[in-house]
């Protein structure tokens, strides 16, 4: 007697096979080295806790802690010609928030619409955004997570989504944000 196979079973592994296939290719297309999550490393400054500083040369953000420490997070920063340095604040404190491409971008990209709204995937914001005195810069989230660790924006610093949020939940309105080349 012959055995016949079971087209079921056949169907069944070959779903999970191919369910495997797709979950191993979005977890490599995931990974981001440059991207690390943000860590507590020793960092010697003279800024006060709480304090922001960004290293735009490293692209990378620090908030200052006690004890010579500070939390890191990898950023992306402004692209040649958009880089800026100084001291300014956080004046605002917005989750997904909607974007309305300022003048100089839509000169760029005539296309853009008026106003992206908040979630949407090609809203560049991302996940949340702290704006900052002084200027239409902001400290936010991207829905482009590979940009992060690149000389990149028109002079906002770009976070992961999930370290936007990590950041955010950890400073206010008024904390000092120090950019220094």
């Amino acid at each position: 007697m012959t055995q016949r196979s079971n087209p079921l079973r056949r169907a069944t592994s070959l779903r999970t096979t191919v369910l495997a296939a797709f979950v191993a290719i979005a977890l490599a297309c995931s990974a981001n080295p440059a991207a690390a999550a943000s860590a507590v490393v020793p960092l010697a400054s003279d800024l006060a806790p709480g304090t922001i500083l960004v290293r735009t040369g490293e692209r990378t953000l620090y908030l200052i802690m006690e004890g010579g420490l500070a939390r890191r997070y990898t950023v992306g920063v402004g692209s040649a010609g958009w880089q800026w340095a100084g001291t300014t604040y956080i004046d605002g404190k917005y989750v997904a928030p909607n974007w309305m491409p300022p003048p100089e971008i839509r000169r760029e990209q005539p296309g853009l619409p008026d106003v992206i709204p908040g979630g949407s995937p090609a809203n560049p914001m991302g996940a949340a955004a702290m704006t900052l005195s002084g200027g239409s810069y902001a400290i936010h989230g991207t829905n482009v997570p590979g940009s992060i660790g690149g000389f990149v924006s028109h002079g906002c610093i770009r976070m992961l989504n999930e370290d936007v949020l990590d950041l955010f939940e950890r400073v206010g309105v008024g904390t000092a944000v120090v950019v220094v080349p």
